[in-house]
């Protein structure tokens, strides 16, 4: 299975509304290929040949519902400052324990989803824990994120609940917020 811009639905689509239902562990040859298939997108999307060749958007994760299938599946790959990269391709995640203190994007958010511009401070935890089965370590995983990473990992998880960034723009921030670059 490969995915390309021609499986993404929009925020248009009622179905991008759905809640996202959980997988059966271990993960059956169909889910194992979706979610592989989510992975290689957002992988291969960060890659400006590999965009034009295969009709791919820049992004840094997809969940499964954002090519219309309701189920708990999502990829994750966040390129960190330091060269290295956070990745991720999770069946049935679950925010376990999140920090007080909040984070937002000075930018905002975008979405593969969302074509329109929502402008605005999309405020999330800045510290999560995340419990999962990852499909990269083929185990069942506590992930711990601060910053950045937790960010997408939230916004990827909202999804799973139907929820979009846009759903979340806040008016202000306030100075207890901190901003994530």
């Amino acid at each position: 299975m490969e995915l390309s811009n021609e499986n993404i639905i929009f925020d248009t689509d009622p179905r991008i509304r759905q809640s996202s239902a959980n997988v059966p562990l271990p993960l059956n040859a169909e889910d194992k290929e979706l979610l592989q298939a989510l992975y290689q997108y957002v992988k291969d999307s960060q890659d400006d040949e590999l965009c034009e060749k295969r009709n791919l958007s820049p992004a840094v994760g997809i969940a499964s519902i954002q090519v219309g299938i309701p189920k708990k599946l999502l990829a994750v790959v966040v390129p960190m400052e330091d060269g290295t990269t956070k990745e991720y391709a999770l069946a049935n995640p679950k925010i376990i324990s999140k920090s007080v203190r909040k984070a937002y994007l000075p930018g905002g958010e975008g979405c593969l989803s969302v074509p329109d511009l929502h402008e605005g401070p999309v405020v999330r935890s800045n510290h999560i824990k995340v419990r999962a089965y990852d499909l990269l370590t083929d185990q069942n995983v506590v992930i711990e994120e601060t910053g950045y990473p937790a960010i997408v990992l939230q916004h990827e998880i909202d999804h799973l609940s139907g929820i979009l960034f846009y759903d979340r723009i806040v008016d202000q921030v306030t100075d207890d917020m901190i901003a994530v670059e």
